[in-house]
């Protein structure tokens, strides 16, 4: 088994602690539930299923698709030292960084997701912009990605563990898979020459890979859509990721392919 790999049923939440990191955190739980962010920046992101959220003195409506296969995204960004309440029987994924400053809650609504069409051919994606590095957060990042069937995403693979800006930008971060069928899965690479590290795993529905480092990279088995949500938390406010340079001509390939028609998967 992979030490990367977070089999479902077999977590319930990464804290920095249990991660070996510094700042991310990420959970998913049911509602009905009351918790505080503690030290922690959050985002909560309902992935199927109506809530309300009862925070800082107001009440947030959320949710609304069905699966995170029938919409776009609502999400709720709360700040740190945050007493909160989640009624009804949503599903939340709850994504966390450690922050110092307190913020402002802000109420994130599926108009306001932005939605982009990434690569092209066999490599086309769909990934929808939920707390962007322009969001006034001060180190969470969140965005959700859908692959159609057969299809690779986060690719060409890519790493973000070196402070070399503007080009790269030391990021931690998770992946959380989601599929609509129990018997789909996806495979997920991880790997690291500097730190001599090759793994390639087979996931399914509800598991969470951890990646502190390396380059990584996602193909959805055919037949089956695959959805994950990235949390990502570092010290710049950035996505800045450097390609594997083996791989990297392949951007330039997509400039002669059409984009998967299929996508968006979601609207």
């Amino acid at each position: 088994m992979s030490s990367f790999l977070l089999r479902a049923g077999e977590w319930e939440q990464v804290t920095p602690e249990s991660a070996g990191w510094r700042f991310l955190s990420f959970g998913v739980r049911r509602g009905p539930f009351a918790a505080d962010t503690g030290e922690v920046e959050v985002a909560l992101v309902p992935l199927g299923g109506r809530c309300a959220v009862e925070a800082e003195g107001e009440r947030y409506e959320l949710g609304g698709r069905a699966s995170v296969f029938d919409g776009l995204p609502w999400a709720l960004y709360l700040p740190r030292e945050t007493p909160y309440r989640v009624e009804g029987d949503a599903e939340v994924a709850i994504c966390g960084a450690r922050c110092e400053r307190r913020r402002e809650p802000v109420l994130i609504r599926p108009e306001q997701v932005e939605v982009e069409v990434r690569g092209a051919g066999n490599a086309t994606r769909q990934i929808n912009h939920i707390v962007k590095p322009e969001f006034p957060a001060e180190r969470l990042l969140v965005v959700e990605v859908l692959t159609p069937a057969g299809n690779w995403s986060s690719y060409p693979p890519h790493k973000h563990d070196e402070d070399n800006p503007p080009g790269e930008v030391v990021l931690e971060e998770t992946y959380y898979y989601r599929t609509a069928r129990p018997e789909a899965f996806a495979l997920q690479r991880l790997y690291s020459p500097r730190h001599g590290v090759d793994e390639t795993v087979t996931v399914r529905d509800g598991d969470l890979m951890l990646v502190p480092f390396g380059y990584h990279t996602t193909a959805a088995a055919h037949g089956y859509d695959l959805y994950y949500l990235n949390a990502l938390a570092g010290e710049r406010r950035s996505m800045a990721a450097a390609d594997d340079p083996d791989l990297a001509w392949i951007r330039s390939a997509w400039a002669g392919l059409e984009p998967d028609p299929r996508v968006p998967l979601v609207r």
